[in-house]
């Protein structure tokens, strides 16, 4: 029998970091700091070398554009979602494999994973958690959970777009997960977000997946 081998993500060294976790197979995540960087900063120097030749193949000028735009439209929505405490985002995609679908030509589901942080009173964590679900905001399917990083609250929201929005009429799923901090004063919140409103359980084992690798403290320890 050959020996497991593990490689560990850079990030796990990172001074900086806050949150530690791991996601399955299927998942990008985007790099926020070279997509939002400064325009003279050298994340966005490497950031236009990066999209160059996806610009240079465009087959005429009009497509360029059209690139270009949905480039910085796509600026704007991760600018937006950082200012509201995101922290990482990533893009899920995956085959619709339920019954055997993928041999039927199903289309590939996509999702959208988000961390964001939120700042709380003070209170005990467990009472938290439930504080965040129980706002009025929607949240059904409320599970609460004992999880490695301490008490956590999963639950789900759907939403649809407003007609006047532009935006085509599919409800988003939306499946949250709410771990409080250990300093009590703040609270972490993955989401996973998909208009596959009928694979609702598929992503909330995913979602339940991630939280279960969740640590608040670096998981090597102080000196690795």
């Amino acid at each position: 029998m050959s020996s497991l081998e593990i490689v560990m993500h850079d990030s796990v060294n990172d001074a900086q970091a806050e949150l530690w976790f791991a996601e399955p197979a299927g998942f990008m995540a985007l790099p926020l700091d070279a997509l939002l960087a400064e325009p003279d900063s050298t994340d966005a120097e490497r950031m236009r070398a990066a999209v160059a030749p996806l610009l240079n193949a465009a087959p005429g000028e009009m497509v360029r554009q059209q690139l270009v735009a949905q480039l910085a439209s796509g600026q704007q929505l991760l600018a937006t979602l950082c200012d509201f405490g995101t922290v990482h985002c990533s893009i899920g995609l995956h085959r619709d494999d339920v019954g055997g679908r993928a041999s039927s030509g199903a289309l590939p589901l996509l999702s959208l994973f988000t961390i964001s942080w939120r700042d709380t009173n003070v209170a005990p964590r467990a009472v938290t958690a439930a504080r965040a679900v129980t706002a009025g905001d929607g949240h059904t399917d409320i599970v609460f959970q004992e999880l490695p990083c301490g008490p956590a609250v999963l639950s789900e929201t759907t939403h649809r777009p407003d007609a006047d929005s532009g935006l085509p009429q599919q409800p988003l799923l939306q499946i949250h997960a709410h771990l409080p901090h250990p300093d009590c004063k703040r609270l972490a919140v993955l989401t996973l977000s998909t208009t596959a409103t009928a694979r609702r359980e598929e992503y909330r084992a995913i979602l339940r997946q991630v939280v279960e690798t969740v640590r608040f403290e670096k998981p090597l320890g102080a000196d690795s």
